[in-house]
């Protein structure tokens, strides 16, 4: 089962479509890092998905379901704002918003949501007193406190510091090897790099590239810069070692040559290691997420 399918989901505002026409598929366990420019569309895109907007046209479906209503109790939302009553205490907020959907926690289901963001030790903080950091916390703990199957997270870790950051990043990922489906959108393409199983581009209100990491750098590199560290000097092989891979370039121990093929990586290596050499160290140059990012860009640049 699909976790979230759209199909032809198209938003419109007087003559100006900001969401144009998408079908998109995204697998059960999946976690999916979805990014663009500001203006892009992708909070316009999430809304529609979660309800929170009408699409102009379009379908949506959620874990199986076009009726958003039927599993609305198994998905969260992060929204790209949050709306907070500063006379609450951040346990009281989510045990309050969890009665609004149906949910009747106990203090145990509250505490767990408010350790897992870092906010325990505030729990009976006064919400109006947080930071904006500190707000973004509590708003993933909403998102999370009923153990949803399907997560929606508009930039989850922007405005918080660098060990949150990481703190959150660590979350997903348990909760997401778990089974949760997480659809995320963020600015931060090392971290999207880092954690997200399948990336899509948004550019113009449409998904200009869409795959894994691997995929996405395979279709935008026509060849790889591989550079190896070995054991000695390998001059007297350079003929050799040209008939097998062609040009290369070599600086006493290191040796340097492009290749649109994994395979004649390890030829290479063979024919090193027949040779008397030992291979210390292979790198491999691919393009970035970010260089990914400004390609698909370029024509705005």
């Amino acid at each position: 089962m699909n976790a979230i399918k759209t199909i032809n989901l198209t938003k419109q505002y007087g003559n100006r479509q900001v969401v144009k026409r998408i079908d998109l598929t995204v697998g059960e366990g999946e976690l999916y890092g979805f990014l663009g420019r500001n203006g892009a569309g992708k909070s316009t895109f999430i809304n529609m998905m979660t309800g929170i907007i009408h699409p102009t046209e379009g379908q949506v479906e959620l874990l199986g379901s076009s009726n958003q209503d039927e599993v609305l109790s198994q998905i969260g939302v992060l929204p790209d704002y949050s709306s907070f009553y500063d006379y609450l205490t951040a346990r009281q907020h989510l045990s309050y918003f969890s009665s609004i959907i149906g949910y009747k926690l106990a203090k145990d289901d509250v505490d767990l949501a408010l350790e897992q963001v870092g906010l325990l030790e505030h729990a009976n903080g006064k919400v109006g007193k947080f930071s904006f950091g500190m707000k973004k916390k509590l708003g993933i703990a909403q998102a999370i406190v009923h153990k949803p199957k399907l997560l929606f997270l508009d930039e989850p870790t922007s405005g918080i510091d660098a060990e949150s950051s990481i703190q959150i990043q660590r979350l997903l990922q348990n909760l997401n090897n778990k089974g949760v489906t997480i659809f995320m959108t963020s600015h931060n393409l090392t971290e999207v790099e880092k954690i997200c199983s399948t990336i899509a581009i948004m550019q113009n209100g449409v998904i200009e590239d869409e795959g894994t990491l691997h995929s996405l750098q395979k279709k935008h590199s026509s060849q790889m810069e591989v550079t190896m560290k070995v054991s000695d000097d390998a001059t007297i092989l350079i003929h050799a070692i040209e008939q097998l891979i062609g040009s290369i370039v070599l600086e006493g121990q290191k040796l340097t040559f492009r290749t649109d093929n994994e395979q004649r990586i390890g030829d290479v290596v063979r024919f090193l290691v027949h040779n008397g050499l030992t291979v210390y160290h292979i790198a491999i140059n691919q393009p970035s997420l970010e260089d990914i990012f400004l390609k698909t860009h370029k024509g705005e640049l």
